[in-house]
């Protein structure tokens, strides 16, 4: 694409939410708000995750589109207060990347990837510090995450903090001892103990799959996909013979299941 094609997109783009949130627009997007449009943000951030992982680059193309939508709309209304426009967003956004990438726009000469890293660290360091914002290791990683990222994001920071030095076997030696005792936490009971041990359990996890390369998030998205598709196969299958899943034995179920691998 062409930069002028671009900016004729990105304008008309404007002037359609300059129409909408206008006294002659449309009443529900005159009314929304930064806290209103949350659930949008989250919501097509979602379905962009899962247009690429069906591989159609036209339904990629739409739900990027829904998404920038968002972007565009939450920069109409802080327009409208006064605050900042899409432009200072582009121009904020660029700004900060050719500051972070000194080894591409700038003299330093650097292509190996942990120096890069520990590179992008240290600005990031540095702008934090300038804005008055905490720098601690673990700062900058929302809470509001969900939790599979937040654990991969929080255990790499950590690890860059020199938190780390954990080999795989180290991970499979917690994991075990951890599945030891929320055995017995479950023999006895104990709630609170259960969740306790659950949750340090997939904090290795998520750990483990982060020194081999895995993303837990995504481990765990492809295996809940390929779950679905077999569930549903199988539900196809049993209501060919006019059958509900709750019908078959075990054993029944288990070979159907085993069939869709």
């Amino acid at each position: 694409m062409t930069t002028t094609k671009a900016n004729y997109a990105v304008g008309r783009l404007l002037g359609i939410m300059a129409t909408l949130r206008s006294p002659d627009g449309c009443p529900w997007d005159a009314e929304q708000t930064p806290e209103s449009l949350k659930p949008y943000i989250l919501e097509e951030s979602y379905e962009v995750l899962e247009a690429i992982d069906h591989g159609a680059p036209a339904a990629i193309c739409d739900e990027l589109g829904d998404l920038l939508l968002q972007v565009v709309f939450q920069s109409r209304i802080f327009e409208e207060r006064g605050d900042f426009d899409l432009g200072d967003v582009a121009n904020v956004i660029a700004d900060k990347m050719v500051r972070r990438h000194p080894h591409v726009f700038g003299d330093q000469q650097c292509r190996d990837i942990d120096t890069l890293n520990a590179q992008w660290d240290r600005i990031k360091s540095r702008e934090k510090a300038a804005r008055g914002e905490s720098t601690r290791a673990l700062s900058g990683v929302p809470r509001n995450l969900p939790a599979l990222m937040r654990a991969r994001k929080l255990g790499e920071k950590a690890c860059r903090a020199g938190f780390g030095g954990l080999e795989t076997d180290d991970f499979f030696s917690k994991i075990k001892e951890d599945l030891a005792k929320l055995e017995r936490s479950v023999k006895s009971g104990d709630q609170q103990a259960m969740e306790t041990e659950l949750g340090d359990i997939l904090f290795a996890l998520v750990n483990l799959g982060r020194i081999e390369q895995i993303d837990a998030e995504e481990a765990l998205r492809s295996t809940l996909n390929r779950f679905s598709n077999r569930f549903e196969h199988i539900e196809e299958t049993l209501a060919e013979d006019g059958r509900h899943p709750k019908q078959p034995t075990k054993g029944e179920r288990d070979a159907l299941w085993q069939k869709t691998e």
